[in-house]
């Protein structure tokens, strides 16, 4: 009997899991990385820590599952994907923390760049408009930090990569021939890459002001890069996706029209677009789906939400309303509904469709009536209406009307909001069997590579139900409500 193993490198979390050829969870094992912010707006991970736990990890799954290396035919890679660093290519030392994806130091910098021309100035080449959320950006204000940087970077002394790259350049080996690569969906993410090239694009590179010799090489999502080291000796490294991407492949939609949504520190949908670059007109992203070895890319519409499990988080640590994120469904069910109060996260700023840096959160509605009850069914509520937000967008784009959508994520175990999301949505939720979708796809991409299964016709038949939600809601009900969602969303604006 053989498995495929793949490594999670989360923003909260790595970890390590191995699926049977039935796509089932043989063994698994996580440990959760320090969130450092060290300013308003500002969120950093330390690479040296994430580098340090992934071999712990990779042990801890194995002797899970009561494997070694050799029961492994191959190991696929996901990761959060827009978090930036950079590192020496002669000591493998990260030059600084590594800026995750929810940060807005970049805001100021992603203004200039637009310039006359705004927030959309390069996205017919990259489906992205200019936001604090891409590689691109943050890499430039990485080397804007000091001159030394900039030299070393020119000099090919520096490597840049996302949390993909990092990872396998370690797996691989590290200061002793270690790879420098990464895959076309992470590679999408930067504001760097061409959509219809599949490379990176020197007008790009110039106007936003990263030296070539920096940025790893492009391959496909699924092919045999090389071998790994250390505990996973001699297993072939075959399967590179953005975790996003990866969920979309792990819930296999494979055919244009299908859509997958996942809940985890954020909230992102995918919609399989097929060979076609579709442009997005309400504020959605234009992305690399995946691309199976030579064959040809396969696209998607992308809308993201910066904050859905952290606001749960959130609550917790920041606020101490509750002391398990399990209890956060138990304190919403407490009551029958928000009372009135609406609660918008834009911690980050508002990512889908509003694209807005300025935004900040805000809680509206409150009045002596409100309890914590309501505050937290709130929280879970905004998750679904932010969700609602990205469908109606991604229907108007696509000019294809969701029949049901396909869920995965840590927050589709809260039964409340997953009643909610079909009662907002109006369309099943579904979920499937294997929740673990993000690294199931990145195993399901690893196998293909080597043979494991032999067709996406093979992936598809390990995909089954577990449990569908159908909407209930009065429609009278569902736009009032969501109407009242949008005012407070209004709120948010211009408060930076």
């Amino acid at each position: 009997m053989k498995y495929v193993g793949a490594f999670d490198q989360g923003t909260t979390s790595s970890r390590f899991l191995i699926f049977d050829h039935g796509g089932r969870v043989v063994g698994h094992a996580q440990q959760e990385h320090e969130q450092i912010f060290p300013i308003a707006g500002w969120v950093e991970h330390d690479p040296e820590e994430i580098r340090r736990r992934m071999w712990d990890i990779i042990d801890d799954g194995l002797d899970a599952a009561g494997l070694t290396a050799g029961d492994l035919v191959a190991v696929g890679i996901t990761n959060q994907r827009e978090t930036t660093m950079l590192w020496e290519r002669a000591t493998g030392q990260p030059v600084a923390n590594a800026i995750v994806w929810q940060d807005v130091r970049t805001a100021e910098l992603c203004e200039e760049l637009g310039g006359a021309e705004g927030q959309d100035r390069f996205r017919d080449k990259t489906g992205l408009p200019i936001a604090t959320y891409f590689a691109g950006p943050k890499v430039r204000w990485l080397l804007d930090q000091d001159d030394d940087s900039q030299h070393r970077a020119e000099a090919g002394e520096l490597a840049f990569g996302t949390m993909d790259s990092w990872v396998i350049w370690n797996l691989t080996g590290g200061v002793d021939g270690g790879l420098h690569i990464t895959d076309v969906t992470n590679a999408s993410r930067t504001l760097l890459m061409n959509l219809r090239t599949l490379d990176w694009d020197d007008e790009l590179l110039d106007a936003i002001g990263v030296p070539k010799g920096i940025l790893p090489e492009i391959h496909s999502s699924a092919e045999v890069y090389g071998t790994a080291t250390g505990s996973l000796t001699g297993v072939p490294i075959a399967g590179i996706l953005g975790d996003q991407q990866a969920a979309l492949f792990g819930q296999t939609c494979f055919e244009p029209g299908e859509a997958k949504n996942t809940y985890g520190t954020g909230c992102f949908m995918l919609m399989n677009t097929g060979a076609e670059i579709v442009p997005s007109h309400h504020g959605l992203l234009t992305t690399l789906g995946y691309r199976i070895g030579d064959e040809q890319p396969i696209y998607a519409l992308e809308g993201s939400i910066a904050i859905a499990g952290a606001l749960v988080q959130w609550l917790r640590d920041n606020l101490g309303l509750i002391e398990d994120a399990a209890e956060i469904e138990p304190l919403a069910a407490s009551v029958d509904d928000n009372g009135g109060v609406y609660f918008v996260p834009a911690f980050s700023g508002l990512f889908a469709p509003y694209w807005r840096s300025d935004a900040r959160g805000v809680i509206a509605g409150l009045t002596r009536y409100a309890t914590k009850g309501h505050i937290a069914r709130a929280a879970l509520e905004a998750t679904a209406f932010q969700t609602r937000e990205v469908l109606d967008a991604m229907n108007e784009d696509s000019g294809v009307g969701l029949t049901a959508l396909k869920v995965d994520g840590g927050m589709v175990a809260n039964e409340l909001l997953m009643q909610f999301q079909a009662d907002v949505l109006d369309v099943p939720v579904v979920r499937p069997q294997v929740a673990e979708t993000t690294a199931l796809g990145a195993a399901y991409a690893a196998g293909l590579a080597v043979g494991y299964w032999s067709s996406q016709e093979e992936l598809k038949e390990n995909w089954a139900v577990a449990r569908r939600w159908e909407p209930r809601m009065a429609a009278a009900s569902r736009e009032r409500i969501y109407a009242h969602w949008k005012k407070a969303v209004e709120r948010t604006f211009d408060w930076m």
